[in-house]
């Protein structure tokens, strides 16, 4: 029986082998029977941690790239500096990545040219939100101003005709952290399925969820839901599960360990002066090169760099 077992086992992992990203996020989205999670990454380091860990796809946080490189969330860092993250997050595993592609950088041409450049780079999906450019964080300040229904259905209906099932394309919905109320959002939702996407994202920022299952609840299922308890983290999973939520990510809370990890660790070596209290609470060199497989390297200069012949090998 365990022969069997190991068997299926490895039969389900050449499946999962041979999906594209796109299909492999696809799955996790918007065909799974059960609660999916994401998991968010910034860099290569944080992708590859998370995969570690057992997440089966990661959330390329618009937030937490800005903040790696030095920006505020508000469309400082460029399009073509995402992308250029996004490939390095991309490069480090073997997960889908689906791309916080914020408003999509302007109108629906530049848009269309985030996802292409997007697939190009490896990217499994795109989540676009109903916001006007340049965008501010949707936890900071009050009111944001949102896309016109028509111009972000727009928007959407240009991406889909660019990249067509090769991203998953979801649509992030703005309207209650804008304070538009459930009407505007279900409203909002039709709109942007009816423009082709595949899973529509819905955001809050209040501190229960609500008003994330209050949309659930009204919208039906009628494409898979997405949502982002940064807010409401006290909401136990089983809820999700009950109103059949798609899919959790989790958006930023990679970026925010690494913030307080950081700061612990160099307040405590410029007060101590010495690293000999530090050393037990930080990563060894060597778990830091098993994470990116310095063997395999050692191997290959075997094998390429100082082959060994046939001749020496006889001899």
């Amino acid at each position: 029986m365990q022969e069997n077992s190991d068997s299926l086992l490895a039969g389900s992992r050449d499946r999962e082998h041979d999906l594209s990203r796109a299909d492999a996020l696809r799955r996790e989205v918007c065909s799974s029977d059960s609660l999916s999670f994401l998991m968010e990454a910034h860099d290569g380091l944080s992708a590859a941690i998370a995969e570690r860990a057992g997440f089966r796809g990661l959330w390329a946080s618009g937030l937490s790239i800005a903040c790696s490189l030095g920006y505020r969330d508000a469309n400082e860092a460029s399009w073509s500096e995402l992308v250029d993250a996004v490939e390095r997050i991309v490069d480090s595993t073997h997960l889908p990545v689906l791309v916080d592609g914020d408003g999509g950088f302007g109108n629906f041409n530049n848009a269309r040219l985030l996802a292409r450049k997007l697939r190009e780079r490896g990217a499994a999906g795109v989540a676009l939100e109903d916001s006007c450019f340049p965008k501010m964080n949707s936890f900071v300040g009050n009111r944001h101003p949102l896309a016109d229904i028509e111009e972000f259905c727009g928007r959407l209906r240009a991406v889909k005709d660019t990249i067509g099932t090769d991203l998953v394309v979801v649509a992030r919905i703005e309207a209650l952290i804008a304070g538009h109320g459930m009407h505007e959002a279900i409203s909002r939702a039709q709109a942007y399925r009816e423009a082709g996407s595949d899973a529509i994202l819905i955001h809050s920022r209040s501190s229960s969820a609500d008003e994330v299952l209050s949309f659930a609840r009204t919208w039906q299922n009628r494409s898979p839901v997405v949502i982002v308890p940064t807010k409401y983290y006290r909401t136990p999973t089983s809820a999700y599960r009950r109103a059949r939520i798609s899919t959790v990510i989790w958006a930023n809370h990679s970026m925010r360990a690494a913030v307080a990890a950081m700061r612990q660790v160099c307040d405590r070596l410029f007060a101590e002066e010495n690293a000999t209290t530090i050393e037990p609470d930080i990563a060894t060199l060597e778990e830091v090169f098993d994470m990116f497989d310095y063997d395999e390297l050692a191997r290959a200069e075997t094998q390429y760099l100082h082959p060994i012949t046939l001749q020496q090998a006889r001899s």
